[in-house]
């Protein structure tokens, strides 16, 4: 078996198993986007991830990215900053990301608008809540929520376009259940208490658990080893 073959059928199996999540929350599977998580694999593997129809990759570390990105992607992807920024990293993170979905601190949130005007664009983000409060993961408080999203939307340069989250990891995905749940009504309050930011994206759920992600509403999961191994 080639890997392209191999990847193909991974590829496969992750999109059913969407669909099939998304079928039993009354939701179409279109509504969702897979994010492959390639920051394990090498480039030559994320071109073939590419060929097999996927449009949208995220990464962890700024300069292993950068590294793999030196060649243009295809004008079609959609390259997302999914990992714990640095401040110092924001300028890099700007001219190579497309979206950077774990903004959590003032102090990010500073230098990525400083480094987005200064490129003349217009950053999408997203906000990351740690919402089980565990102390070895990033992310603002659950209660920190809206006084950290109201700075994001008073910037310029950036556009708050939903939350982030990593729930804890279980034995048992169903344990996953009460994080998701939180973290859909946290974005339905925020909505609420920010009109005219529209909060669309919800990107939750990884390898372990996002099928009962799915379920629970998110619109973007992120997936890495259920493709690349």
């Amino acid at each position: 078996m080639t890997l392209t073959t191999a990847l193909i059928e991974r590829i496969t199996h992750v999109q059913a198993q969407i669909a099939r999540a998304a079928a039993r929350s009354g939701r179409s599977p279109d509504e969702i986007t897979l994010v492959a998580v390639s920051k394990t694999v090498n480039r030559s593997v994320v071109d073939e991830a590419y060929a097999a129809g996927l449009r949208h990759f995220g990464e962890n570390r700024v300069q292993d990215a950068a590294r793999k990105f030196e060649q243009p992607l295809p004008s079609d992807v959609e390259l997302s900053m999914i990992g714990q920024l640095q401040s110092n990293k924001a300028g890099t993170a700007v001219r190579l990301f497309h979206r950077v979905e774990s903004v959590d601190r003032l102090s990010l949130i500073d230098a990525l608008d400083r480094h987005a005007t200064n490129a003349g664009i217009v950053l999408p983000v997203l906000l990351q809540v740690n919402i089980a409060g565990e102390v070895q993961k990033a992310g603002c408080a659950p209660d920190k929520a809206l006084g950290v999203a109201t700075e994001i939307t008073n910037r310029s340069s950036l556009r708050l376009d939903g939350l982030m989250m990593i729930a804890p990891l279980f034995e048992d995905p169903e344990n996953t259940r009460p994080f998701f749940k939180s973290m859909y009504s946290l974005r339905e309050r925020l909505r609420y208490q920010l009109p005219g930011v529209s909060l669309d994206t919800l990107s939750m759920g990884m390898t372990n658990d996002f099928e009962v992600a799915v379920e629970e509403g998110t619109n973007r999961v992120r997936i890495g080893r259920a493709i690349f191994g």
